[in-house]
């Protein structure tokens, strides 16, 4: 196995940008980031600030919405495989997060902002699970040798949205306050419908699909399963805390949404380096090699001000996110490489119950303080014992394909 250069790797790139019918794919995932980016960093405080939750409201909340989209998410997985048309599970559940976003902008107490996010995000397993599964089948079809590096980088897309939804949602903020916010959710939503509804999969779809002949499966791992459940229940309470905690530290709401930009342009110039990596040594080294850097990034959290500390341990916590979003997406998908929907919609399941579990544990320490991230540092250090029992196996395991100078 020879080293990559820059220059195939430039080369990897431009079929990437080449692959025949994919654009709207891509086109698609980006707009789904900037939708996404503009509102994660304020959902929390909103439903805090503009409708006056407490800390169980808020989280009871996100827990019940994100259960009823483990549901929906768990269907589409096991029936998905067998629909012709598989773009008609993402785009009816784009119309719904829309209407449920509509009704959400309404919400006046409990019962009604637990409605509005139920419906506006319950849905929505169903979007990044079904277009992985559209992007891998096409994918192999057009690049059968690139089609790890091809998912990470359409992640990676989703990521640049992401981005620009954070830089703009910031702005819209202090323009327009959470209105502008919730509206610029919707667009994300209403032009990821409009991409979809132009792509044209060009494939039968509810019949086995073929794998990449480069693209190795993996053997199924309880203990790797139960590690990423781990890391992904300590990235949720990052994800939901560190808001709050940041906007009762430092008392400016806008601060979070630069905070999780500095980690995104971070995260984009990882995801590629970790994919590759993940070829050379194995998915599971790099996975664990991550899970190190997430641990140091929870401590820092954990040890509360000054503000530059939080924006210093940004690219650190980026490292770790671009291979639990990237190189364990792929890992997880190829333990169940016959059935695409299936193992696409397995891993948004993985992230989704992680992500329940990470908004309660943090229930038991009272009010919101950096302190809430000692949590995270014990999930993290759990989820390191489960990947080394299970054994971290040789280099290249799974995603490995010839590499050529």
């Amino acid at each position: 196995m020879k080293k990559r250069t820059g220059s195939t790797v430039a080369a990897d790139l431009s079929r990437f940008a080449r692959i025949k019918g994919a654009r709207p794919l891509v086109a698609g995932m980006f707009f789904y980031g900037i939708g996404t980016g503009i509102l994660a960093p304020m959902n929390a405080i909103y439903l805090q600030v503009e409708i006056g939750l407490s800390k169980g409201q808020i989280a009871a909340i996100f827990a019940i919405a994100l259960l009823l989209n483990m549901i929906a998410t768990l269907t589409a997985g096991i029936y998905g495989d067998r629909m012709r048309r598989r773009k008609a599970l993402p785009m009816a559940a784009a119309g719904l997060c829309i209407a449920g976003l509509l009704l959400y902008m309404r919400a006046d107490g409990f019962g009604s902002a637990l409605a509005g996010m139920a419906l506006a995000t319950s849905p929505s397993g169903l979007i990044l699970g079904q277009l992985y599964a559209l992007a891998r089948s096409r994918f192999t079809r057009e690049a059968a040798d690139l089609v790890e590096m091809a998912l990470l980088w359409l992640r990676a897309t989703f990521s640049v949205g992401f981005f620009g939804g954070l830089l703009l949602g910031a702005n819209l903020y202090i323009v327009t306050s959470f209105q502008g916010v919730l509206w610029g959710n919707l667009a994300g939503y209403a032009c990821l419908l409009l991409l979809l509804g132009l792509y044209q999969p060009g494939e039968a779809t509810g019949v086995k699909q073929a794998q990449a002949p480069s693209s190795a499966g993996e053997p199924f791992s309880a203990w790797m399963l139960a590690a990423l459940l781990l890391l992904g229940c300590g990235d949720a309470i990052r994800g939901l805390y560190l808001p709050l905690v940041v906007n009762q530290l430092f008392g400016q709401a806008e601060i979070m949404s630069y905070l999780w930009s500095v980690q995104a342009v971070f995260e984009l110039l990882f995801m590629t380096v970790t994919g590759y990596w993940a070829m050379r040594y194995g998915s599971k080294r790099v996975i664990l090699l991550g899970s190190v850097f997430g641990l140091i990034s929870y401590i820092a959290y954990a040890s509360g001000p000054p503000l530059m500390l939080f924006f210093l341990v940004q690219p650190l916590h980026s490292f770790y996110v671009s291979i639990f979003y990237g190189v364990a997406m792929g890992y997880v998908q190829r333990m169940f490489i016959a059935r695409a929907g299936f193992g696409a919609s397995m891993y948004v399941l993985i992230t989704q119950a992680a992500t329940m579990i990470g908004y309660v544990f943090p229930l038991v320490i009272k009010g919101i303080s950096p302190s809430i991230f000692l949590i995270a540092v014990s999930l993290v250090l759990a989820a390191i014992a489960c990947m080394v029992k299970s054994g971290l196996g040789g280099p290249g395991t799974g995603a490995s394909r010839e590499l050529k100078a």
